[in-house]
């Protein structure tokens, strides 16, 4: 695995790097050596966060953790990964077999949960600004509202993030 490390207000240490390839090295067992791993460091308003993210064809494993110490974020973050890799190993691995190790692939999945849909709803989106959206998404009481994107006529997705901000999501053309 070829780890791709990053920081945002903060400086990545040898000890970090160190406890990266220490405890997401584990993972090894899993991936094939090719697949690339990135994890990004970060630190806000004291609390020190870890994202990681492996991409593999057709899916993304990503996972992130924040605490008051990085070291304990990084074992966080690891097993976070490991839980989704055993709770979804036939889903990931059914048709992009070659980002994964032989011998993971031949393990027992164990009790696999389903992912069960037990609600549809239906109803008609309108075209609005990106702005406007986010005001009826608080005036619902949601933490994301789906909308038409009256500027470009695409459907849009906008979604609270911390902080009270605001993202969107938008297709790729």
């Amino acid at each position: 695995m070829r780890f791709i490390i990053s920081g945002i207000n903060i400086q990545v240490t040898d000890g970090l790097r160190e406890a990266v390839y220490d405890k997401l090295g584990k993972l090894e067992k899993y991936f094939s050596p090719d697949t690339d791993v990135y994890v990004k460091f970060s630190v806000e308003k004291q609390r020190q966060k870890i994202e990681v993210t492996v991409p593999v064809k057709g899916h993304t494993i990503r996972a992130e953790q924040s605490s008051d110490d990085m070291y304990v974020s990084i074992d966080l973050v690891e097993e976070i990964i490991v839980r989704q890799l055993r709770k979804y190993k036939t889903k990931i691995t059914k048709h992009n077999r070659q980002n994964f190790q032989p011998a993971y692939l031949e393990m027992d999945a164990g009790d696999e949960e389903d992912v069960q849909i037990v609600r549809s709803k239906r109803f008609a989106v309108k075209p609005m600004t990106p702005e406007e959206a986010c005001v009826e998404m608080e005036l619902l009481g949601h933490s994301f509202y789906v909308f038409r994107n009256a500027e470009s006529g695409e459907v849009n997705v906008v979604y609270k993030r911390k902080g009270s901000t605001y993202g969107i999501i938008e297709p790729e053309a």
